[in-house]
């Protein structure tokens, strides 16, 4: 599929204002990848954070950096199968052109179309549409790996810092599958959507420590563990005030105070993260073709408008998730 696509990158550190919508080749893909015509792509605070300032860690950075880790779309080419293999296989088995897929960890998603290795790729759940599916792996992932590190299991109470978020949505879902209960921060305008997937709805903000106690007490059982997925100050004073293992505290959000204070830390940039995540996509496709997974989607936004898409999840309450659409 010789051509070209529409794709969003940036061309040196800076905010989504200084990247650049150019018009990229998109290469043949050869063996063991496919070429994807993007239907939706998912929008993620990383997609800006990972290209905001300079890192004194991690990889050297080669610019021009395309934007974008999420997509749902359909496969319009195949390459060659691998060795031994006589057709291309994406990650959940045979495909054909013209299937419907998503694919994770992929580099470049906000773009028309992208060629990618096949094991990316996964049959799209056929009861979601294109911009919940662009948004079901990245959140769903990291609420897995944070239910996994902490050892949740059914009977325990948790505490769910950003719970009306996308991964704090996931989260919810996810514990309450497994008999977890969980009480979850939220604005006062987010607390229906945690009790939508299950949770008990907290306000955060001053007092929540005391908030909190209350309804733990009310439901009967002592806090056993703390997932943050905002990073605030305020989360993490209250997890470590709430639950006395440290080991049972998960921020995806607040890097520096985990080292400082002695509890986990997960992203998708460190090894045992990527590794986790990358097993966790095959179930979490499963269960949300089975419809025991939800992606509520707030709003969708055309690929040109990228940078406004992000500036407003920036601000908070988004109410769900938000797409690109070429």
């Amino acid at each position: 599929m010789a051509g070209t696509a529409r794709q969003w990158v940036a061309p040196s550190w800076g905010a989504p204002e200084t990247w650049r919508f150019l018009e990229t080749p998109v290469r043949d893909p050869g063996p063991g990848e496919v070429t994807i015509r993007v239907r939706a792509a998912g929008v993620n605070p990383a997609d800006a954070k990972h290209v905001a300032a300079p890192r004194s860690t991690g990889p050297a950075v080669e610019w021009p950096v395309p934007i974008g880790y999420e997509v749902s779309g359909e496969i319009v080419a195949l390459g060659p199968g691998t060795a031994g293999e006589p057709v291309t296989r994406i990650g959940s088995g045979p495909a054909a052109q013209g299937d419907e897929v998503i694919a994770f960890r992929v580099r470049g998603g906000y773009a028309s179309a992208l060629t990618i290795p096949a094991e990316k790729a996964f049959r799209k759940p056929a009861g979601m549409d294109h911009p919940a599916a662009a948004n079901l792996l990245l959140a769903g992932t990291t609420a897995a790996e944070m239910l996994a590190v902490t050892e949740v299991s059914a009977g325990d109470l948790v505490l769910l810092h950003g719970a009306s978020g996308s991964v704090g949505m996931s989260a919810l879902q996810q514990a309450r599958r497994i008999g977890a209960v969980v009480i979850g921060t939220s604005s006062a305008a987010g607390a229906d959507r945690v009790r939508r997937f299950g949770g008990h709805p907290v306000v955060y903000g001053p007092g929540l420590i005391d908030r909190v106690r209350t309804i733990a007490a009310e439901i009967g059982r002592p806090l056993s563990a703390a997932w943050d997925a905002v990073g605030t100050d305020e989360a993490v004073e209250a997890s470590l005030a709430l639950v006395q293992d440290r080991a049972r505290i998960v921020t995806i959000a607040a890097a520096d105070r985990a080292s400082a204070e002695g509890f986990r830390w997960i992203a998708g940039s460190r090894p045992d993260s990527a590794r986790f995540r990358d097993d966790a996509r095959g179930r979490l496709v499963e269960l949300a073709e089975r419809g025991g997974l939800e992606v509520p989607v707030s709003r969708t936004f055309p690929l040109a408008e990228a940078p406004a898409a992000l500036r407003l999840l920036a601000q908070g309450h988004p109410g769900g998730a938000f797409a690109l659409i070429p």
